[in-house]
This record gives C-alpha cells, structure tokens and sequence, in this order.
C-alpha cells in the first residue's frame, strides 16, 4: 500500500499532470515517454495509460514488468517546491474491459487535464486515442530528491512499504547491457536541448535490471555530437550502457504539449558523463491549434486508427 508514504510524495503522484514511465522493449533497452498518471491518496498502484491504437508502452510492459514513473516537471502541479520523485515499481497491464477503461478514462481526464478536452461528439472519432490500456504500477521502490535538487542525496522509501517483494535486496544482479555502439545519428531537433530543454529525463538500467530515470542538466556539443551530462546526479547508479533521454514540455492546463526522446549510449569520457545520439524519435504532440494538431499529427492518426481497428478484430474474433 502507497498509504505509508510520506502525504508529500502521495500528493506528488496525484497533483503532477505528468511523469515519465520508462518501459523496456523486447531488446532490453529503456524506452521513456511522458503520461499522465492517476492516483488516489492510499491507493495500491500508480495509474497510467496508452492508446489501443498506440499500445507499445502497455506491450513492452505486459513483456517484462519492470517500470519507473518518474514525476520531475511540476508544471501545473500547483505544489510549492515538490520533490522530484522516482518510482520503480511492477506493472500489471488491465485491457479486460476496454469500454469501461474508455469511460474511466473520459471521466478522469477531464478532471485532470481539461485543457486537452475535445467535444464528446468528436470522442467518438477518436476511438482509437479514448479506448485506454491501463498500466497499474505498484511500487516496490521509492526515491525522493528535495526541492528536485539531483546534487543532494536521495531519501529511499522501501523498507516501510508493504508491497516490497521479499529479498529482493538480496537478488543478484541482471548482466549489464554494454553501450550498443553503431552509427551517430544527429538530427537538428537535438540542438534544443540545453536551450529550449535546459533538463530532460535520462533513464537506464539498474544493476538489478529496474529501469532508473532521473532529470539531469544538459548541454549540446555539435562538434562531438553528444548530449552531456553537466552535474552528475547523487544516488544515481550511473555506468556505460544503452540510455533513452527524453524531453517534453506542456502549459499549466496542458492545452499544447510537445515531446520527442533521444536513443542511444551513455558512456564516460574524460571523467564526464554523455549521451551518445542514435535514434531520436518524435511523439504525439500536441499544438496551440487544434487545426495544426491535426495536420502535423494527421499520418501518426491513420496508422494508430488502422492498429486500433486491427486490435478489435482481433479481440472479437
């Protein structure tokens, strides 16, 4: 039960609009992306969803349970000065009831996040974005930096909640994925982190196979063609490996969000840490205008209809 938490982290999971889950593909390598969680003081689990017409997260999670929701961006949160928070916890991916899911969801989001809200009559259209996959996150592991300050040492909750797995400190830990290595891939995107970004959520794998994702500084360096890592966090278990870093913003209402990630290796040099670029892969994003949200995003909306229509068949066959 989240009940024995401190009320600042419960209030945390239930006031931020956004965290950053970070799942782990069918190849082990973290993949994170910004959701809206849902969460009721005392509850079991952390709550977040996914499209039917877009269900990697839901797939890679039901695949291997181990996740992190990362709550770092207090934008809208209205809370003064909230800890930055780190969950990793175990998923139990919930499509048995894919309308009540719809309904839930219809209902939840219009109180959470009213300035994305459509006409009803639109939702309809829409089903392949309103029919939800919930992930139920339990966690198993609680990490908090004060003020979201990553130069300070963590407080870990886990030895006072209930629902952590009996020796699991005593697991041994995963075989560590070394850097994957390959060809740089740079695209012009990258040069707003560090200015448009100033900070974005950088995630990896744990030594006991847990993604850990933590919001760190960064700067761009064109000519080396990395994303560095401008203060090292405390209580990050930082080592050479594959990474996902990913950057997002919204207003206050979450009316217009943007949001893209940056694959590849996290790697040492000369004493500093950075991110070697490979893939950068742009996501759902949503515009100031509902008309430009529609044009840019019009390609991503047919294929994650045709995947949505695709599913159901599959389901009622």
């Amino acid at each position: 039960m989240t009940a024995s938490l401190p009320d600042e982290i419960q209030r945390v999971f239930e006031r931020f609009i956004t965290t950053e889950l970070t799942t782990l593909d069918e190849h082990g390598r973290p993949v994170t992306w910004p959701v809206t969680p849902y969460y009721t003081a005392g509850a079991p689990c952390i709550d977040v969803t996914t499209g039917l017409g877009y269900p990697k997260k839901a797939d890679d999670a039901r695949r291997n349970s181990k996740v992190a929701l990362l709550f770092s961006d207090p934008t809208g949160c209205q809370l003064e000065r909230p800890p930055m928070v780190l969950v990793q916890g175990t998923a139990d991916v919930d499509d048995r009831d894919l309308e009540v899911n719809r309904e839930r969801y219809l209902r939840e989001s219009a109180q959470k996040i009213p300035g994305a809200q459509i006409p009803k009559v639109l939702a309809r259209l829409l089903d392949w974005y309103y029919t939800r996959i919930y992930v139920h996150v339990r966690p198993e592991r609680v990490y908090a930096w004060q003020d979201g300050d990553v130069r300070r040492e963590p407080l870990l909750l886990d030895s006072h909640m209930e629902e952590v797995r009996s020796g699991r400190d005593e697991e041994p830990d995963i075989p560590h994925e070394d850097p994957a290595g390959g060809a740089i891939a740079w695209d012009r995107r990258l040069e707003e982190l560090g200015s448009r970004y100033p900070s974005a959520a950088l995630s990896f794998i744990a030594p006991d196979g847990f993604p850990f994702a933590i919001r760190v500084p960064i700067s761009v360096d064109p000519a080396e063609r990395v994303v560095r890592i401008t203060c090292v966090p405390v209580g990050a278990p930082l080592q050479p490996g594959v990474a996902c870093l990913a950057a997002h913003g919204h207003d206050e209402r979450f009316s217009w969000q943007r949001n893209f990630q940056v694959r590849g290796d996290l790697v040492e040099r000369d004493g500093h840490w950075a991110l070697v670029a490979h893939k950068l892969v742009g996501g759902f994003e949503l515009p100031r205008s509902r008309f430009e949200a529609m044009r840019v995003n019009y390609g991503k909306m047919r294929r994650f209809r045709r995947r949505a229509k695709s599913e159901l068949a599959r389901r009622a066959g």
